[in-house]
């Protein structure tokens, strides 16, 4: 899933990655300073991931892409997704 989040400075960055790391569910993760993206990688519902960020940053983040990658043998109906990414 691939994010836009508005990164002034390094402490927003910093702010970010450790954040992104306390997450259980991401299993990996890409911040794009100059761009302002974020990309990341793992098994989670990406309105949710969002709603954390922005709530815990205090800052909008816009969702600009979103890549699932389902299983055959997992049921289609399961409520968390693999998200993958290039990371």
């Amino acid at each position: 899933m691939v994010m836009r989040i508005n990164l002034d400075c390094n402490g927003c960055c910093r702010k970010l990655r450790r954040i992104l790391l306390n997450m259980k569910e991401i299993e990996a993760h890409l911040i794009e300073k100059q761009q302002c993206r974020v990309s990341v990688c793992g098994r989670f519902r990406p309105s949710d991931v969002a709603i954390k960020i922005r709530k815990k940053m205090n800052r909008r983040v816009e969702i600009l892409e979103i890549q699932e990658h389902n299983e055959s043998n997992e049921p289609a109906d399961q409520k968390p997704t693999n998200v993958i990414c290039g990371c």
